[in-house]
């Protein structure tokens, strides 16, 4: 897996195994191949807390094994770089928990991703990352659409520069939930359907579901319930998986019911 999070012919062929295992929800055994190394390599121990990290935010499980991935990652940091990753990390896994209402670390999360801030050079691979987990931070916890939108333009433009696609993904679907708030439908199917083509392309199937659905509210009907039962049939083949996608997958009157 490449910085991108996509398979590239040069990858080593252990990052290959990983991200194809992650992108089928098969975070469990993606961190087991990353094991024999994260106890004395920071990139890796800091790859298997990202992937234990996003099993929990997708399955709302295994809280306290990407706590312990953490503490490793954080144990062995050894420049100012990792140490700051290490930190966007921690403040990702606090925001997951708050997100998820398993326990409120809102605090923790901000504290977190300000010392991440602190810590990475002003030209760090990982400051684009950092963007968007701060826009996530404004945007789902603080409730600042202004300063989501903010960082999430931040995080797109270091992306785009890196050649980030995985992360471009994410920051075209959230960038277009904020205009879909604001009645900017068409710009909001254009960013939702950036997202939902990227994802595609990667093979990323996790991912492709949540993107299917976000597309499928900004199109009328019968297209929005054709995007929701191709999400529905993607969410069935990986076993349920992302578990809070469940109430989005039914017809509207049932959707609203859930809801309430």
């Amino acid at each position: 897996m490449s910085g991108s999070g996509t398979t590239a012919d040069d990858d080593p062929p252990l990052q290959t195994a990983v991200w194809r295992l992650r992108s089928r929800a098969c975070w469990l055994d993606a961190a087991a191949l990353l094991e024999p190394h994260a106890a004395t390599d920071p990139a890796a121990a800091l790859q298997r807390t990202a992937l234990l990290t996003e099993r929990c935010l997708y399955t709302g499980q295994g809280w306290t094994e990407a706590e312990d991935a953490l503490r490793t990652a954080e144990a062995i940091a050894r420049t100012d770089d990792e140490r700051g990753a290490a930190a966007c990390e921690r403040g990702h896994l606090a925001y997951a928990s708050t997100l998820l209402a398993v326990r409120d670390r809102a605090d923790e999360a901000s504290v977190a991703l300000s010392r991440s801030a602190a810590l990475l050079a002003p030209a760090s691979p990982a400051r684009p990352l950092l963007d968007f987990r701060r826009g996530l931070i404004a945007q789902n916890i603080a409730d600042s659409p202004q300063s989501a939108r903010a960082a999430f333009r931040r995080a797109h433009a270091g992306a785009a520069n890196q050649g980030d696609e995985l992360l471009l993904s994410s920051t075209w679907r959230h960038l277009a939930a904020l205009a879909l708030r604001e009645g900017e439908l068409a710009e909001a199917r254009h960013g939702f359907a950036e997202s939902l083509r990227i994802r595609e392309e990667l093979g990323f199937l996790v991912g492709t579901a949540p993107a299917l659905i976000s597309l499928a509210g900004a199109e009328p009907e019968p297209e929005a319930a054709r995007l929701r039962a191709e999400a529905g049939r993607l969410f069935r083949l990986l076993g349920g998986v992302p578990t809070w996608l469940a109430p989005y997958l039914g017809p509207p009157a049932q959707r609203t019911a859930e809801a309430s």
